[in-house]
């Protein structure tokens, strides 16, 4: 986005900034393999950004955060994706069986690990997300995934929504055409959380590596 835009939106009033609180938890959306296996139509070229999420997969597992890793599964008709696998009959690639669906090398969760099983393309939408991360105490998620227009922008409105401090790791989502991809982060940034350049996300996370972590159990 250009300079003028920036001072438009910030005579605005689109200029506050939220301030991620001590209970954070990362949320890896939809890690598939459909968007970086060249044979299925979905393909994105989105290497880099998937390179990013595996180190902030490893950072948060070391500071001892709690991870949520999302991915989208569908009847062989569709039927459960409703309106939304009308508009993207692509997401077939999705359905039970088909290898697209699963996750990318590196970035399974692991058997403690909460796995969310989603249709549609917020985290939130028609799943338990929001009541765990409220029952474990969780006031900040750290949002990394695929792609930054769709299911990434989508979980992060309703992260918001539900009272939770979404910050998106700039360097750790991405989509198939970068101008849409940097509008979509200039408007969360604006109207939504915040979007953090990798390296500030790390000093937070060294910061509760360092520190003992609250007991999310009470």
């Amino acid at each position: 986005m250009t300079g003028s835009q920036q001072e438009d939106y910030e005579r605005a009033g689109f200029d506050g900034r939220l301030t991620p609180g001590t209970s954070p938890a990362l949320l890896l959306v939809d890690p598939a393999r459909a968007y970086v296996d060249p044979d299925c139509p979905l393909y994105a070229g989105v290497e880099p950004a998937v390179e990013a999420m595996r180190v902030l997969l490893a950072d948060a597992r070391r500071a001892g955060i709690p991870v949520v890793i999302t991915q989208v599964r569908l009847r062989a008709d569709g039927s459960d994706g409703g309106v939304f696998f009308r508009k993207i009959p692509t997401l077939r690639a999705f359905i039970e069986g088909s290898p697209y669906g699963d996750f990318i090398d590196g970035l399974a969760p692991t058997a403690t690990e909460l796995t969310v099983t989603k249709q549609y393309p917020s985290a939130f939408f028609n799943t338990t997300l929001a009541a765990h991360l409220t029952s474990g105490g969780i006031d900040t998620l750290l949002i990394a995934g695929l792609s930054t227009s769709g299911c990434v922008r989508a979980t992060a409105l309703d992260a918001m929504q539900y009272g939770f401090i979404p910050v998106v790791v700039e360097e750790a989502v991405g989509d198939r055409d970068p101008d849409v991809h940097a509008a979509n982060l200039f408007d969360i940034k604006h109207k939504i959380g915040e979007v953090w350049p990798m390296e500030r996300v790390q000093d937070y996370l060294a910061d509760k590596t360092a520190s003992p972590q609250p007991d999310r159990r009470r």
